[in-house]
């Protein structure tokens, strides 16, 4: 078929034609946006998932809702490699000039202002070509308490204008634990004094034990809806609402065997889509044209999307992927992985670590560890071949 008209869209973060299955968690995230421009004190959240569940589709969505109701917004992807006061301050800037316009003058907003660039001067950060000069407010060089009176002075400021803020962050578990503390303390003082901004953010799994463990009110202060796969009713929404709009149809052998093919996750259900839709000479779509897309689809996924995680790995972790691999999408006991490599649990363990620390595993409990990216054990399995009984990897 026409490949003009696929109507798939299996691209990192991008929008799916059909967002099938997730419409409770975004009623939610609107009676919560609702809330804070009420007044109302507004619960954050934090959505967990693995890799590839639409964790970052949701928080773009959630983008518009809050902007549709007029709300100003400050998005950006956390990145371990800068601290938080270089990601969050450009957004900040932006989020105070476009709330500047709901009322030309004002002293609530230039002392955000001010405020801002007390911060980003204690913290050396700039925008582009502009250095935040001196200012008439304080900061200590505390990122903790100084967070805690930006975001305070920017409630404050929304709040004059019968306004909320909405800041939203992908990727939370990339943030350094002194950054992660900072902003779950900012986090509470905005819910104790019950100003007009809110938090919607996104990681994996792992993050709710991060959050906790760093600040044992965490657990309380947010909820931490999980993201899944999708029930499959939602799933087949997924796959063919999108086609029917187009004028073509699935056969249920051929659905049955993408859903059964991609484990229902969304990002692979573009995929397949994808692929099946370029395979089809015709409606409707049949299980011959599944299976070939099927072929395709894991071709493209190994050379791209599952590639680039392999090349993340050194020898050594990728040793213990690959004894991880041999357990499943379900994980193991760490003890498990550590005896197939021939190393004792207290010699694993760092390598553990450093596969936990790169988004590629977590630990869904404790003393166990699983992969954040469905479907790579499968992957290295292709990749690797069969594994030995034990391995040798150094330590």
């Amino acid at each position: 078929m026409n490949p003009v008209d696929n109507p798939y869209n299996p691209g990192a973060g991008a929008p799916p034609p059909e967002l099938a299955g997730r419409e409770p968690l975004i009623d939610r995230a609107l009676a919560t946006i609702k809330r804070a421009k009420a007044g109302r004190a507004p619960k954050s959240m934090i959505m967990l998932g693995l890799r590839g569940v639409g964790k970052t589709v949701l928080l773009n969505k959630f983008e518009q809702l809050a902007e549709a109701e007029g709300c100003q917004t400050a998005l950006f992807e956390a990145d371990a490699e800068r601290s938080l006061p270089e990601m969050v301050t450009p957004q900040l800037h932006r989020l105070l000039l476009r709330l500047n316009v709901v009322k030309r003058v004002g002293h609530d907003v230039q002392k955000a202002f001010g405020q801002l660039r007390a911060f980003a001067g204690a913290f050396k950060v700039s925008i582009g070509d502009v250095e935040f000069g001196l200012s008439n407010e304080i900061a200590t060089g505390d990122l903790a308490v100084d967070l805690t009176d930006l975001f305070v002075v920017i409630g404050e400021a929304a709040r004059a204008r019968n306004a909320a803020v909405a800041i939203l962050i992908d990727e939370v578990q990339s943030l350094s634990r002194p950054d992660l503390s900072a902003l779950i303390m900012a986090m509470h003082k905005i819910a104790q004094r019950q100003l007009p901004v809110l938090m919607f953010a996104a990681g994996l799994p792992q993050l709710a034990k991060l959050a906790g463990d760093t600040k044992s009110y965490a657990e309380r202060l947010f909820d931490y809806p999980p993201i899944g796969q999708l029930e499959e009713d939602d799933a087949r929404a997924a796959l063919t609402a999108p086609a029917e709009r187009e004028g073509v149809q699935f056969h249920d052998e051929a659905l049955a065997h993408i859903l059964k093919e991609t484990e229902r996750y969304p990002f692979f259900l573009q995929v397949w889509g994808s692929h099946a839709w370029e395979v089809a000479a015709h409606s409707p779509i049949t299980r011959k044209d599944a299976e070939e897309a099927t072929r395709r689809a894991v071709a493209a996924l190994d050379q791209g999307f599952f590639h680039v995680r392999f090349a993340r790995l050194t020898e050594r972790q990728l040793d213990y992927a690959r004894a991880l691999a041999e357990f499943g999408p379900a994980g193991a006991d760490s003890a498990a992985v550590a005896q197939r490599i021939g190393l004792t649990v207290k010699q694993a363990a760092p390598i553990r670590d450093e596969v936990i620390k790169k988004g590629m595993a977590y630990a869904p409990t404790r003393g166990e560890v699983a992969f954040t990216v469905p479907k790579f054990d499968d992957y290295l399995r292709r990749k690797m071949g069969d594994a030995p009984a034990k391995q040798r990897v150094r330590v």
